[in-house]
């Protein structure tokens, strides 16, 4: 199918529509609240919240019998923030560190999660099968209504980072600092976790408890390639988000028997992969070819230098030298010809007959600057 056959059936299909809506809301918002867990080296704090909802959907149903979107969002909101302020208080209340605490809470949540969902599945009820969907997710069970749903929380969440900006930097880089302006550094955390949280609980049903934390840290991870700028971050952050979820939406109602939720995370790792390698700043592509650049010019220099440590045994500066006498001098025998023909084109040094090479006025300059800089030993 054309790329123009896949945008007119993103506009037209209803299912893919609204499967591609929810998705993009759920990677814009995961995006953005997702890039200051990353930026505060909470990225597991994710994964701890997404695991700990489950028991609170399960119970959400139980207590009202219902599997609305909205009962079940509202009890992995409570689960999810009950076992953060656990998390929290472990960490400030004892001598568990972070990873553990966070460790400790997932593995009790998702346990005591399993066991009600185990428990109620084998219920003679019908009407109660269909909630281990949100352990992978079932986007394609999406609907305008949860598209609303999942709208209006992130919108509350992406309104709150606006309005408190300043004090979720301050908290995101320099808490201490905030703390001696007076400002409730723990009352903010303790909002931004809960913000988390929502972005969290809204992308169950598309990615399922498993799977969303990769929704949290992903973009987040791909966008801090190509800035250093919190704002520029986030936005990043939410593209990258937004545009894994239409892609896989796209993909995945193009493929049979292809998942939703899995080819959404596989779509945002793809990004990852291609801002770890072509991001300018910290790309590794880029970080090579800065490398090699860097090693050719202090080979380059080391040649210049050598050239002119021989001219200088001559009372004439100018006087000739073989390539072979060069890489003489050098600890990496061989490539002198290679650098001598490079500094050619840049009129450091000329050719002189068949194969001796002197310095021009511009290259014994250089040298003498080169000596000066590292010394005149012998590479």
């Amino acid at each position: 199918m054309e790329f123009f056959d896949l945008l007119q059936k993103l506009f037209t299909d209803y299912t893919l529509r609204t499967v591609a809506l929810g998705s993009a809301v759920l990677g814009l918002t995961s995006g953005a609240l997702g890039t200051f867990a990353v930026l505060r080296r909470q990225s597991l704090l994710g994964d701890a919240m997404s695991h700990a909802a489950l028991p609170g959907i399960v119970l959400a149903f139980m207590l009202t019998g219902s599997k609305a979107p909205l009962v079940l969002v509202l009890g992995a909101s409570v689960a999810g923030w009950a076992g953060t302020l656990l998390i929290m208080n472990i960490i400030s209340g004892s001598r568990i560190k972070s990873d553990s605490a966070m460790a400790l809470i997932l593995s009790v949540f998702f346990g005591f999660g399993l066991m009600l969902l185990t428990w109620i599945q084998r219920q003679p009820n019908a009407a109660k099968a269909g909630l281990d969907k949100f352990l992978f997710g079932q986007a394609a069970a999406l609907l305008v209504r949860d598209v609303y749903i999942m709208s209006a929380l992130g919108l509350i969440a992406l309104l709150f980072v606006a309005l408190l900006w300043n004090q979720f930097k301050l908290l995101s880089f320099d808490p201490e600092f905030g703390k001696s302006l007076g400002l409730p550094m723990r009352a903010l955390d303790i909002i931004l976790t809960g913000l988390l949280v929502i972005a969290i609980v809204i992308g169950l049903q598309t990615v399922g408890v498993v799977l969303m934390s990769a929704m949290i840290v992903a973009p987040a991870a791909g966008a801090r390639q190509w800035t250093d700028r919190l704002g520029m971050m986030i936005v990043l952050a939410g593209i990258f988000g937004a545009l894994s979820g239409i892609v896989g939406a796209v993909i995945s109602s193009n493929t049979s028997h292809l998942p939703t939720g899995p080819t959404i995370v596989l779509s945002i790792s793809a990004i990852v992969i291609i801002s770890l390698f072509l991001a300018p700043n910290r790309g590794l592509v880029w970080a090579w070819l800065r490398q090699k650049k860097s090693r050719r010019r202090i080979r380059m220099d080391s040649v210049l230098r050598d050239l002119y440590l021989l001219a200088s045994q001559h009372d004439d500066i100018y006087h000739p030298h073989e390539a072979a006498a060069v890489d003489l001098m050098s600890k990496s025998r061989g490539g002198a010809a290679h650098c001598l023909n490079n500094l050619r084109e840049q009129g450091l040094v000329r050719q002189e007959g068949a194969g001796g090479w002197s310095m021009t006025d511009a290259g014994i300059k250089q040298a003498r600057e080169i000596v000066s800089r590292y010394g005149g030993n012998a590479s």
